[in-house]
């Protein structure tokens, strides 16, 4: 009468025991991951913003609006010494995260922009990075844009080669221009980084390896200009958070050990593996250029704001759905600064060319 209770507690016992090593089994896989992640971040080339070389408007410092955003500067330098601390930024964009929808909106600052730096010189955007670093760099988008942003993440071609190569490449489609431009690119993109590539035929859809994926977003020389080949860069991070979402955590861990030595971040340790562990939540949903309404300069040399007031104005509408958002006393300062030395005011005739992309 008393085997069948027996049995029973038996069965129970071992069905715990199997839950418990396989609890266990999975706890050592995770801590095993995380360890190996932690050791990644430790490789990379951390660089703590100078606080009192940054610049915030103070107006921003107060604006409620921009409370449930993480802006955060990428810049893609253009290097060929691996020297990430001085450089032109030849890829300036925002990444701005809403914390509660996790959606990211990345915008590209045209690296013609002719813009106050830092210094108090006015010059092309890409400069600011090249005259005083990152601090610089992160205040020009500050203090031009009325932004309130404290982080940066800078890499070469070297670290999109190698990133782009652990993914096992990624699909981008190409025209016929597109594709001899970028073939000449290459040539140069091979040069410097030391990796291989093959020469593509004609326009066409093609899986790509880095350097043929980095020569893509330098293409300039086609139809529109630096303002395509933004969205051309815009297009290759989305190709990539894409790919990374759906990687194994081995894969993630040996991507994080290649790449991470070749990045310069103000994001410390344990930002980034916050950061990284949250980061499959979030969706690029919308991307675009800045500035919105623009005019060449008749040497061709720089992208002039038509006006900056304005066109701050229309960022923070885009960013932060700011309907009726008035720019502070610096931005109003540096747009009227700009209108004098350029003579293009809100009565200029101006292009909107900025490829805008959504989801």
């Amino acid at each position: 009468m008393n085997k069948k209770p027996k049995r029973k507690h038996l069965v129970l016992k071992i069905v715990l025991l199997i839950l418990l090593l396989l609890v266990l089994a999975a706890g050592c896989v995770v801590f095993y991951f995380y360890r190996q992640f932690h050791e990644a971040v430790g490789q990379i080339n951390y660089r703590e913003l100078e606080t009192e070389k940054l610049v915030i408007n103070e107006n921003v410092k107060e604006d409620e609006s921009l409370h449930g955003f993480i802006n955060i500067a990428l810049f893609g330098l253009d290097t060929r010494e691996g020297d990430l601390e001085q450089a032109n930024s030849d890829a300036i964009i925002v990444a701005s995260i809403n914390n509660d929808s996790k959606a990211v909106k990345l915008v590209s600052v045209y690296r013609d922009t002719y813009l106050y730096i830092g210094g108090d010189m006015y010059r092309k955007a890409n400069a600011a990075y090249a005259n005083g670093g990152p601090e610089w760099a992160v205040s020009m988008l500050n203090s031009n844009l009325d932004l309130d942003i404290t982080e940066f993440i800078s890499v070469d071609f070297d670290a999109l080669v190698d990133l782009i190569d652990v993914l096992g490449g990624i699909e981008l489609t190409i025209d016929e221009d597109e594709c001899v431009h970028l073939n000449n690119y290459c040539v140069e993109t091979s040069e410097v980084t030391g990796k291989d590539y093959e020469e593509l035929p004609g326009a066409g859809t093609y899986l790509m390896n880095g350097v043929q994926a980095v020569a893509y977003t330098r293409i300039r020389f086609t139809a529109g200009n630096d303002f395509k080949r933004t969205e051309r860069q815009r297009v290759v991070i989305e190709k990539i958070v894409e790919k990374a979402k759906n990687m194994s955590l081995g894969e993630l861990e040996s991507m994080c050990h290649n790449i991470f030595p070749e990045i310069l971040t103000s994001f410390s340790e344990g930002e980034l593996i916050e950061l990284g562990s949250s980061i499959l939540s979030y969706s690029i949903t919308e991307t675009t250029g800045f500035p919105f309404s623009h005019r060449t300069s008749p040497s061709g040399d720089n992208e002039i704001a038509v006006t900056l007031e304005e066109n701050v104005k229309e960022l923070h509408k885009y960013l932060f759905d700011e309907e009726s958002y008035e720019p502070s006393e610096t931005v109003q300062t540096h747009s009227q600064y700009i209108i004098n030395e350029t003579g293009y005011g809100e009565d200029t005739a101006a292009s909107t060319e900025n490829f805008t992309t959504q989801e």
